[in-house]
């Protein structure tokens, strides 16, 4: 098992400045912290507070299909279409859990009620300059009829949902057409754990097909 040589003790912030507070906040940091050479290191740091994120793939197991999201990201404002394919996602208030969270958001972003919320993996999205923790998730979900424009107005929301098949979706991993690490990830990992997930979902009822 790889076991990491130091931990959070290892860590001493020395000052915390904010940066910026909007919807998001910035703030900087100087820090010191241990070296594998012996002695401390002191750096000073810029930081993207974002927190914990839940991502969840839809997924019909009577269709074996998946349902996408198709809206506009600003971080995909130089790629050939800055309109990605995702994940019902959200960030997690305080007080609220993931599940909650991940039935709330699948029902504004899709107009998807979960049948069954099975935990895929988490990971931090680009530690180097950010906080954000994205937890990983596979929700089972009757596809039949989902479709159309959704999302707050409010919000600045304006997704397209789209149930396309498994199979479809793996391609578009292949072509570059699905290109964000969490939609990514999540097929990825449905084409190597459906079975398992399926016979699970059976085991308690909720397929069977």
């Amino acid at each position: 098992m790889l076991k990491a040589r130091f931990s959070q003790a290892d860590v001493e912030v020395l000052e915390q400045k904010p940066l910026y507070s909007g919807f998001f906040q910035m703030n900087a940091y100087r820090l010191r912290h241990a070296s594998f050479a012996g002695a401390s290191i002191e750096v000073q740091r810029e930081l993207f507070e974002r927190g914990r994120c839940v991502c969840v793939l839809l997924y019909d197991p009577w269709q074996d299909a998946v349902v996408l999201l198709e809206q506009f990201r600003i971080g995909a404002l130089r790629e050939p279409s800055p309109w990605l394919l995702e994940l019902v996602a959200g960030i997690v208030e305080a007080g609220e859990t993931d599940a909650e969270l991940a039935a709330r958001e699948a029902m504004e972003e899709a107009g998807a009620t979960l049948l069954a919320l099975e935990p895929m993996l988490e990971y931090l999205s680009s530690p180097g300059g950010t906080n954000e923790k994205v937890g990983l998730y596979l929700g089972c979900v009757d596809a039949k009829g989902l479709g159309g424009i959704h999302g707050l107005a409010e919000e600045g929301e304006d997704i397209r949902v789209q149930v396309v098949s498994l199979a479809e979706a793996c391609q578009a991993c292949d072509n570059g057409r699905i290109n964000n690490a969490a939609t990514l990830m999540a097929i990825l990992w449905l084409q190597l754990h459906k079975q398992r997930v399926i016979a699970r979902w059976r085991e308690q009822g909720i397929y069977e097909g």
